[in-house]
């Protein structure tokens, strides 16, 4: 993308003025990814994700989670991976097949495609809800995981409409994003995580396995938070 094209950048500004404002602006915010992530900063994470054997065999394998089997996963019992996912997403009136369905032909395509189809997976796994406080803490997690600019954009999106629209929301909206850096740097790498042999798994098992102990993590907040004190002045903010 050229943006040093007048016509293009006055878009993509207006495209971010948008998502400031309402941060729910799913296609927007897939957009604004290709400015956030031009192909230099995607051969950096690449090269980044190399250096972890588990993510350097996910680049070579390219695990996708594909189509989902819906039904198949409605059918799981319940406290599954899959039948948690499903309950995710009609729970909050997500349709899986209104995300692009990306090819990846090359390490940098397989990045994008399977950070954006693993999303809501990851909001599974950490516990966070679709909220802007939720979105802030898997944008904060992805951040401590894999390192994406787009990541650090959200996040300096979302405190900025925190600042400007949403001030009475600040405490809810840092503790979760403390927390998804948290869950983030202790977990092991969960890019590249063959989701489709992991349905039929126990949702606590697979946390397990990849390390997220969010019991742990959500004691451990208070103490790095610190307690806050009782002053009128901020209870009138």
């Amino acid at each position: 993308m050229n943006l040093n094209s007048p016509l293009t950048l006055a878009r993509e500004v207006w495209r971010a003025a948008r998502v400031l404002r309402d941060p729910h602006r799913l296609q927007d915010i897939i957009d604004l990814a290709r400015v956030l992530v031009p192909p230099t900063a995607m051969r950096r994470i690449v090269e980044r994700l190399s250096q972890s054997p588990t993510c350097a065999r996910a680049l070579a394998e390219r695990p996708r989670v594909g189509r989902l089997p819906l039904a198949t996963l409605r059918a799981l019992p319940e406290g599954t991976l899959g039948r948690a996912f499903i309950d995710h997403l009609e729970r909050n009136g997500l349709d899986p097949d209104a995300l692009p369905q990306r090819e990846a032909h090359t390490p940098e395509d397989y990045v994008r495609a399977h950070l954006l189809e693993s999303h809501d997976l990851w909001h599974v796994l950490t516990g966070f809800d679709t909220d802007v406080a939720g979105e802030l803490g898997v944008q904060a997690f992805s951040l401590a995981q894999v390192g994406t600019p787009f990541a650090l954009g959200i996040l300096t999106g979302g405190l900025a409409n925190t600042l400007l629209y949403a001030f009475s929301e600040r405490d809810a909206r840092v503790q979760a994003l403390a927390r998804g850096w948290v869950l983030g740097r202790r977990a092991h790498p969960v890019f590249g995580a063959p989701w489709s042999e992991l349905w039929a798994r126990p949702l606590e098992e697979v946390r397990q396995r990849y390390g997220l102990d969010l019991l742990a993590v959500d004691a451990l907040l208070p103490v790095l938070m610190g307690p806050v004190k009782d002053d009128p002045a901020r209870r009138a903010a």
